[in-house]
């Protein structure tokens, strides 16, 4: 069939921003080589005609100089209307892909919209409420318990003076506990005598009475 009838030519495909502004900015670019190439004519006929006396030989560099400076203005003029195109398909890009971009946010939000209203049919209301009552009635229910289990039994009524009194007399015991007045007597006890046994003075009391060594007064030795 394709042999009699032929095949149709494939559409080419629609014209890309982002192709149309590469394929215009590189435009503009060689347009910009070619005035620096002009400028740098421009600076040689320049240097030439400063160095030249004036006559017919000057008018000539000049008329050279002047149709070099006309093209130059002429590249200016065509790298800024390619420059402004250029701007002016990227804004449109910009603007495009925006709005690209706000259609996916929009339709993401349409979507989290309808799974929240799906998720909200599985909710009532009625029923959390009902729980946070029951759990409240819990609560109370269980605060009451812990109140009746540490409930004292068999307590006597005491009047809160006696306490007080019983408590100052508690105060007053304590004080006899510290007292340390017993120790005097112990302080007073005979005092251990400062020589050693067997020293060559004899030892005596406070009574003038001979002792041994541990303070005792010694018993006289029986004669035979």
């Amino acid at each position: 069939m394709n042999r009699l009838f032929g095949k149709s030519t494939p559409k080419a495909p629609p014209p890309n921003l982002g192709d149309c502004v590469a394929n215009v900015d590189s435009r503009a670019e060689s347009v910009d080589k070619k005035i620096a190439r002009l400028d740098a004519e421009l600076r040689k006929y320049k240097d030439q005609m400063s160095k030249m006396r004036e006559g017919p030989g000057k008018n000539a560099v000049k008329q050279k100089a002047l149709r070099v400076l006309k093209q130059k203005k002429q590249y200016e003029s065509q790298s800024d209307n390619l420059r402004n195109q250029s701007f002016n398909m990227e804004q449109v890009n910009y603007s495009t892909q925006m709005l690209k971009d706000t259609k996916t946010t929009v339709n993401a939000m349409k979507l989290g919209v309808k799974e929240m209203k799906k998720e909200f049919k599985n909710v009532n209301i009625d029923q959390i409420e009902d729980m946070q009552d029951e759990l409240g009635e819990m609560m109370e229910d269980a605060n009451e318990i812990q109140e009746s289990l540490g409930r004292s039994y068999g307590m006597p009524d005491v009047d809160e003076d006696d306490l007080e009194a019983e408590l100052d007399a508690l105060g007053d015991e304590i004080a006899l506990d510290d007292d340390t007045s017993y120790l005097d007597d112990a302080i007073s006890a005979p005092s251990v005598p400062g020589r050693e046994p067997g020293a060559d003075s004899i030892a005596t009391n406070k009574d003038g009475v001979e002792v041994d060594e541990f303070g005792l007064p010694k018993i006289p030795a029986l004669n035979n």
